[in-house]
């Protein structure tokens, strides 16, 4: 998988556990196997209450767009250090517990078809960060215009 792609999982995968688990349940779900209970009309539910849709590539569909500020705010607040996520790709990486190390961070210019000097590692974080940041937008994420400029 890409490194991008590993971000985006890390963070909208994030984002679709914490809707799952915030979800309110009108019940548990049945033990694998058991059969669902008749609901008052007779009829037998296909999804016990409270699952999430599954679609066919087996990822949860989007209920709606990932806040990714909210998701990284979050996940920064959990994670007991103090990292500049908002500014850094290192932290950023950090954060999200992927390889920030600088050959990394190449690969990750490479993917996103950085042409600068990758020798000139602070000019690529930079580009990088703001790079990610929009592809996360593009990708259905909620970036403030602040993240991406």
């Amino acid at each position: 998988m890409s490194i991008f792609g590993r971000i985006k999982d890390a963070i909208f995968g994030s984002a679709a556990a914490k809707e799952t688990s915030a979800a309110p349940s009108a019940g548990a779900a049945p033990a694998p196997g058991a059969a669902a209970a008749p609901t008052s009309s007779g009829a037998t539910p296909t999804t016990p209450p409270g699952a999430a849709t599954v679609s066919a590539a087996g990822t949860a569909a989007p209920m709606s767009q990932v806040d990714v500020e909210a998701v990284l705010t979050d996940l920064a607040a959990k994670k007991g250090q103090k990292l500049d996520w908002r500014k850094s790709i290192v932290d950023l990486m950090k954060l999200l517990d992927l390889d920030s190390s600088l050959n990394a961070r190449k690969e990750l210019a490479k993917e996103l078809n950085y042409i600068g000097d990758t020798s000139d590692s602070a000019t690529m974080n930079v580009w990088l960060h703001k790079q990610v940041m929009s592809k996360l937008a593009a990708s259905g994420g909620k970036v403030p215009d602040d993240l991406r400029t």
